[in-house]
């Protein structure tokens, strides 16, 4: 298995054209976090610096080095679940993530298609837009898993307290298990994330064809 910074000389435009799409979806992802925790009346991410895009804040250097050699990266942002007004609040906070993620993955797919229409860009910006729409479709499905760590879990355990807590010790034990299956099947969200922009694309085109100009 190759290195994804192997990537930086031999194919570059490639190399940091996946750099800016990913760093740029996991800030968003990020930042979304901190503000809807914000509006839930957790100031927690907000004080820390979050409000922001900048990957250094958003994700750390140690993520940022390990994206740029292996291709994997991560961010997080600081919440306080008891600050916040509403019993809900921790859900809304976490689903604010993947949902930044699926609203990326559509606008993304959109962008792509209206610049093929039109002939703006090349090949290879069509490619990176789609691939930019693949990705966070990748990323919502990812992010929504059950796993300790991801928002899927804090979902979870927003709304079922009691089974979290009753099996968090199981759980949590079998966590890098579980972590290990999701990359083993991180082809297969990559295969979802290709059928659901394909899919836009085709009915974006319908829709031009029915509606033209």
């Amino acid at each position: 298995m190759s290195l994804f910074i192997q990537q930086l000389w031999e194919n570059p435009p490639f190399f940091f054209a996946v750099a800016l799409i990913v760093i740029f979806s996991i800030c968003c992802h990020e930042f979304m976090h901190a503000y809807i925790a914000l509006k839930e009346g957790d100031p927690t991410a907000a004080d820390a610096g979050h409000l922001t895009l900048n990957p250094f804040r958003q994700m750390g250097l140690w993520s940022l080095i390990i994206f740029a050699f292996f291709g994997l990266a991560w961010g997080q942002v600081p919440v306080r679940h008891d600050l916040m007004r509403h019993r809900h609040g921790p859900a809304l906070v976490a689903f604010a993530g993947p949902a930044t993620n699926l609203a990326l993955a559509v606008g993304f797919t959109v962008l792509c298609f209206v610049c093929f229409k039109l002939q703006l860009g090349t090949e290879f910006t069509w490619e990176m837009l789609y691939y930019a729409g693949e990705l966070n479709v990748v990323l919502f499905l990812l992010n929504l898993f059950p796993v300790p760590g991801f928002d899927g879990w804090y979902i979870l355990e927003n709304f079922f307290p009691r089974f979290v807590r009753q099996s968090s010790e199981a759980v949590r034990g079998a966590f890098f298990v579980m972590i290990m299956l999701l990359f083993v099947f991180i082809d297969q969200l990559y295969a979802i994330g290709s059928f659901l922009v394909g899919n836009l694309l085709f009915l974006l085109q319908s829709l031009t064809e029915h509606f033209p100009g």
